[in-house]
């Protein structure tokens, strides 16, 4: 098939949806389909450029910066951005090419516009692969407030739904909340499209954890965003009460709105079991998790709807069991403890953190399968060549009505 895939998150930036669109993308290619990434990017003098990333077509179209600004800019950025893409795609050579199938990743939610236009010029079939339930979680969060904000974007997150033939979201417990979407519209299809990564690249990791303060103790490491959405809080709180234990360490690598603050209350409270690193190129991640005995999964506890953090999968992807603390209700809760895979509160509780924190050592030191069943679990259910081939059936023609 000839498949476009409109995104805002690609290398080179380093986030962990970054890595899995790009691992996406190499695999439809290695499966013999032709496939384009459509890309707004602001950092550039030309209106449209085209590059080879190790395969796939790469367009990266001139708009508005959507990253690292006030959450007003943002906004209008985002709104601005779809039409900005659309209009260089018309100066690109690209413009008269014709696609099967129009994936976008979620977030963000302003792709609608454009999404509707490839796919009536097209006539191409429509997958939404949607990662993040907005603006109900931002509403969770305390970040909104049921008023117009909060109506305009819901009324821009609908107005996406209606453009998609196919909606692929995290996990079982997100189905419900497209329920009336499904029934609305005859040839819909609603289905579960887990998060998935290809197999781990091999490149020295730049941090050496034997050459820092916590070089010979037990690693729990957290690589990724550390905003608002993950309440890193109480992973700090933890850090703080287990200070007095020379026998663990904790390694924060990444970037968020939440660092600088997390790094203050380490200073203020003197915290000598805790690193912080900026981000790190994702092929060096699988390094840097080979030098660490767990991984750290937080999601705020306000959160109601489900997520399965792309970090979980790197954890699994490279045999580390988890210490997690999820909202209440998260499907991931019951996953982690059916698989046997780490240990989880789901209480936002620091002393119950605690608890587990001892539980999970020593887990590591007796159960000398768990690195492996973390392994297993990773290639059964998180498999990259599964996820291409379940939306190259959806969006074929003979799939959707």
């Amino acid at each position: 098939m000839r498949i476009a895939l409109i995104t805002d998150t690609f290398p080179p930036l380093r986030s962990s949806g970054s890595v899995q669109l790009r691992d996406l993308s190499r695999e439809f290619v290695k499966q013999g389909h032709e496939f384009i990434v459509l890309l707004p990017w602001h950092d550039q003098i030309e209106k449209w450029r085209l590059e080879d990333y190790g395969g796939v077509k790469v367009l990266f179209l001139k708009a508005p910066k959507t990253k690292d600004v006030s959450y007003f800019k943002r906004t209008i950025a985002e709104v601005i951005m779809p039409f900005a893409m659309r209009r260089n795609l018309k100066l690109s050579p690209l413009l008269t090419v014709r696609w099967d199938a129009i994936l976008w990743y979620s977030p963000s939610i302003f792709h609608g516009p454009f999404v509707s236009k490839l796919k009536g010029l097209n006539n191409a079939k429509s997958y939404l692969i949607i990662r993040d339930v907005f603006p109900e979680w931002a509403l969770d969060m305390g970040l909104l407030r049921r008023g117009i904000p909060y109506l305009f974007f819901k009324m821009v997150a609908k107005y996406q739904y209606s453009v998609a033939d196919v909606i692929g979201v995290q996990t079982p417990g997100n189905l419900s909340y497209f329920e009336s979407w499904v029934s609305h519209k005859q040839g819909r299809k609603l289905e579960v499209l887990k998060n998935w990564l290809d197999k781990p690249a091999n490149l020295e990791c730049s941090i050496r954890v034997n050459k820092t303060a916590l070089a010979g103790r037990f690693i729990f490491v957290y690589a990724g965003n550390m905003g608002v959405a993950q309440g890193m809080d109480v992973i700090l709180q933890l850090v703080d009460k287990l200070n007095y234990r020379t026998d663990i360490g904790f390694l924060l690598v990444g970037r968020g709105s939440e660092v600088a603050d997390l790094k203050q209350f380490a200073k203020e409270k003197d915290l000598r079991n805790i690193e912080f690193f900026d981000e790190i190129d994702p092929d060096e991640i699988p390094d840097l998790y080979s030098q660490c005995s767990a991984g750290i999964v937080a999601l705020d506890p306000r959160h109601k709807s489900h997520n399965i953090p792309g970090k979980f999968i790197t954890y699994m992807q490279s045999g580390l069991p988890v210490l997690a603390n999820l909202n209440s209700g998260n499907d991931l809760i019951q996953i982690i403890r059916d698989e046997n895979v780490g240990q989880v509160c789901d209480t936002n509780n620091v002393e119950e953190l605690m608890i587990l924190c001892d539980k999970l050592i020593d887990q590591v030191n007796t159960d000398r399968m768990l690195s492996l069943r973390c392994k297993a679990f990773f290639n059964r259910e998180f498999a990259v060549e599964n996820t291409v081939k379940q939306i190259v059936k959806a969006v074929s023609k003979s799939n959707v009505l």
